[in-house]
């Protein structure tokens, strides 16, 4: 097997979304940009994902990365928005979606249609919470749009198989299509719960932070693979499992948390670069494959097709928002909505990576590989078309939109002083405990060694409260910047001098790697206590 398109792939798209980041340009947008143009340079490869394997390569890490860094208690105290977008909405917008692309689109099917539906159903809100958190709109707001994300996928992917089932000819029914939505999400929870203990035990008991992180990418494809066997959602088994371990990852060693934080943000980085630039590598063969469907024609469907997939969830989010509160318990429970968060909700539906390894997931061939599929090519166009549609439109207005409707801007100054009251009842616990392990006969230690470890809670202790100061008239600078920025001069200059002791062969690589390190977690530290 020739590995080199599939190296230059991973290569090329990480490069150019890396510089991406230096430019206004969304990367998405310049990666299918980059991608198209390539894709006619002659002797470049055609480049085509197995079906087969599309959604359990590309799902489960994205999921797992995902949950991981959402929070379990957030997620259930919205339970009920979530719900409502994760299942009710992909649902209305499967149909909804595939019923217009069959007034639409001459000769499409309503079946292949709802294919599409489903395909095009799940939002990403990946960007969306990203920009969310940059701009400083409410908690509860970015809460449900992460939640949507995790949870919907499940959903599409069930509607989606349950679609395809009637175009090959395997048969569905509405009974039959219940019946797997419930199997799936109900197995899927169970195979979650099930694994997480288990897993999370594994996970701690493992002494090696190597064997740990080794642990942690095969986590996802065992929780998905495991789920599968029973014809479970393996995507809801991954996030169950995500979830509880990052409920409480805590309690893994820090080395481990350290690295696993760099893995998942590589892993998540490389997969999702490589998938919009396959968007670009491939369209130039979806568009040779559209048939009667080409020409003018076919972009009139792409945006006719967009502006429904924009209608669809404004026609969901408002009645789903304010219909609820005709129930006397939701209105006790829960705050009154304003009329803004229904805004940015429906409009930070952009479509993504999830939609994308779907339509991948097409099979090329039905009847036992005697026949094509039937408009795979016009399906997987109008999921580019969408996916990039929301991406350019949605994405790009979305910052200026969350700053026209002029949200309450959080207070900093209270966080701060939330963060400082958790971090002086801790140091208290930390110093009771210090001065009980220190009275023991057992722990003595000089007493350079235990002013400096009462130094160091001291340190962790002032540098939040110090955050609440007056800024240096001189410099600009905030105490705790004026701090991170000395400690990074003196860790520096050590690095240095170990440098030239080393190339002087006053000591050797290895004992240079050994204080190099030391040296990088206290530079660590002194980031994240003044960040």
């Amino acid at each position: 097997m020739d590995v080199m398109p599939l190296l230059l792939l991973v290569a090329g798209s990480a490069a150019i979304a890396a510089a991406a980041r230096r430019t206004p340009v969304p990367a998405p947008l310049l990666l299918v940009a980059v991608g198209l143009a390539v894709s006619y340079v002659p002797g470049v490869p055609d480049y085509t994902l197995d079906p087969d394997v599309v959604l359990p390569l590309l799902l489960p890490p994205l999921l797992y990365t995902s949950a991981t860094d959402s929070s379990y208690l957030d997620l259930r105290a919205q339970m009920r928005p979530v719900a409502l977008l994760s299942v009710g909405y992909v649902l209305f917008a499967t149909f909804a979606v595939g019923w217009a692309a069959y007034l639409l689109v001459p000769g499409l099917p309503l079946t292949a249609a709802l294919v599409l539906g489903a395909v095009v159903a799940p939002p990403d809100a990946v960007a969306a919470t990203a920009v969310a958190r940059r701009v400083g709109l409410p908690s509860r707001i970015t809460t449900i749009l992460q939640g949507e994300s995790l949870l919907n996928d499940a959903t599409a992917i069930t509607a989606y198989k349950v679609a395809l089932a009637v175009v090959v000819g395997e048969g569905a029914s509405w009974a039959g299509g219940i019946e797997e939505f419930l199997v799936a999400s109900v197995g899927g929870t169970a195979v979650g719960l099930i694994l997480m203990a288990p897993l999370h035990w594994l996970r701690t008991h493992l002494k090696e932070p190597l064997l740990q992180n080794t642990l942690s990418l095969l986590i996802p494809f065992v929780a998905y693979a495991a789920a599968e066997q029973f014809h479970a959602s393996g995507v809801i088994a991954v996030v169950v499992v995500a979830l509880y371990l990052g409920h409480r990852a805590w309690e893994v060693d820090f080395a481990t948390r350290l690295q696993e934080e760099a893995v998942w943000k590589m892993v998540a980085f490389v997969l999702e670069s490589a998938v919009f630039a396959l968007i670009g590598l491939q369209l130039p063969v979806v568009l040779r494959g559209l048939g009667d469907y080409e020409g003018p024609d076919a972009a009139w469907y792409a945006v006719a097709l967009f502006l429904v997939v924009v209608v669809v969830r404004f026609l969901w989010v408002y009645p789903a928002t304010f219909l609820p509160r005709l129930s006397a318990r939701v209105r006790a429970r829960e705050a009154n909505p304003t009329w803004r968060g229904p805004i940015v909700i429906g409009w930070a539906g952009m479509r993504g990576v999830v939609s994308l390894a779907i339509a991948f997931s097409i099979p090329l061939t039905v009847d036992d590989g005697e026949a094509p599929f039937p408009y795979r090519n016009l399906i997987l166009f109008l999921t580019f078309t969408t996916v990039i549609g929301t991406l350019v439109m949605q994405g790009l207005t979305l910052p200026p939109l969350i700053r026209l409707l002029k949200f309450p801007e959080p207070d900093p100054q209270a966080a701060t002083l939330a963060e400082a009251n958790a971090q002086a009842q801790a140091s208290r616990v930390a110093e009771e405990r210090l001065d009980a392990l220190l009275a023991d006969e057992r722990n003595t230690l000089p007493p350079p060694l235990a002013d400096r470890l009462h130094s160091v809670l001291e340190r962790r202790r002032n540098a939040v409260w110090e955050r609440l100061g007056q800024v240096n008239p001189i410099t600009g600078e905030t105490v705790d910047d004026t701090y991170r920025r000395l400690s990074r001069e003196m860790i520096s200059a050590e690095r240095e001098m170990f440098v030239r002791l080393r190339d002087g062969r006053y000591i050797d690589d290895e004992m240079l790697r050994t204080l190099l390190r030391r040296l990088d977690l206290e530079e660590a530290a002194v980031y994240r206590e003044t960040t």
